[in-house]
């Protein structure tokens, strides 16, 4: 990965190249969106707004054609924290921004992308049927086909997550490239002031008590809360010199079980106030004397 980020640097024209063509591409239009993102971080708005222009062609005929309008959302919102990083050298507020560009994200779609929304909602419900026709006749399977609303907030969470994936990833190329290891420790130290975690949290709450169809849209808000709980687990496994198992068994069983989606969350709520990190440090400071 490291060699595809030299490569996007070694000239302007390389990172072009490397952008307009994976931006055409559902599979690998993340490519596009961090190496726009790395042009942005390390020569500017302007050469990244450039790379951004060029790479939005494919992506716009890939939504006029197929309607999936995924890696132009990638391109935009990854551009868009990679903006905010560049602006602010700040990576909690870039990952702050994230809330809002799912939120846009679900938005936009809900406005501009109505049939694909309706397309969606008939593929779920066919394979709802199927699951019911498979369960027997005398199995109900209480499952319900999901809204327009809700796969809007669903559609939205989704590039939220991705783009600051690809903002990370461009971060991480940008280190490794100018300033090895400089990634690693800014990330660990990822923190989200009291009041915007609040702010963050109470919404969630707000939007998951109005129904199941808003549940997704609370999910847009708890992004960047997530990332500071995976920032809090890699600097307690920093802390502790744990490897890399530890590391990868603990997104196993994020991945798998909701319990520790919602674990993680709570601990990067209770972070704001008690700041482990500070404690983790005077009780490592304490055994050592």
């Amino acid at each position: 990965m490291k060699a595809l980020a030299d490569f996007a640097m070694r000239g302007p024209y390389r990172a072009l190249l490397l952008a307009v063509a994976s931006s055409g591409s559902v599979l690998f239009c993340w490519i596009g969106a961090a190496v726009a993102a790395l042009v942005t971080l390390r020569r500017g708005v302007g050469p990244g707004a450039w790379i951004v222009l060029w790479a939005s062609l494919p992506a716009l005929l890939l939504t006029r054609m197929a309607g999936d309008s995924t890696p132009l959302a990638l391109l935009l919102g990854t551009f868009v924290l990679a903006l905010v990083l560049r602006l602010s050298v700040n990576l909690a507020l870039a990952v702050l921004a994230s809330a809002a560009v799912g939120v846009l994200t679900g938005l936009a779609t809900l406005v501009l992308a109505r049939r694909l929304l309706e397309q969606l909602a008939a593929v779920f419900g066919q394979l709802l049927e199927q699951v019911q026709q498979s369960a027997g006749q005398g199995t109900e399977v209480v499952m319900q086909v999901p809204t327009q609303l809700q796969l809007a907030g669903m559609m939205g969470a989704a590039n939220a997550i991705l783009a600051v994936l690809c903002l990370a990833l461009a971060r991480y190329w940008q280190a490794a490239l100018y300033n090895p290891g400089g990634f690693g420790s800014e990330f660990r130290a990822l923190r989200l002031p009291v009041g915007v975690t609040a702010a963050l949290a109470l919404g969630a709450a707000g939007l998951t008590a109005l129904g199941l169809e808003y549940r997704s849209w609370a999910a847009c808000l708890l992004v960047p809360v997530t990332v500071v709980g995976f920032a809090l687990v890699h600097a307690r496994a920093a802390q502790r010199g744990s490897g890399r198992g530890w590391l990868t068994a603990f997104y196993a069983l994020w991945l798998l079980f909701d319990a520790a989606k919602l674990l993680l969350v709570g601990f990067a709520v209770l972070d704001a106030w008690v700041d482990f990190r500070a404690r983790w440090q005077r009780a490592g400071k304490d055994d050592r004397d």
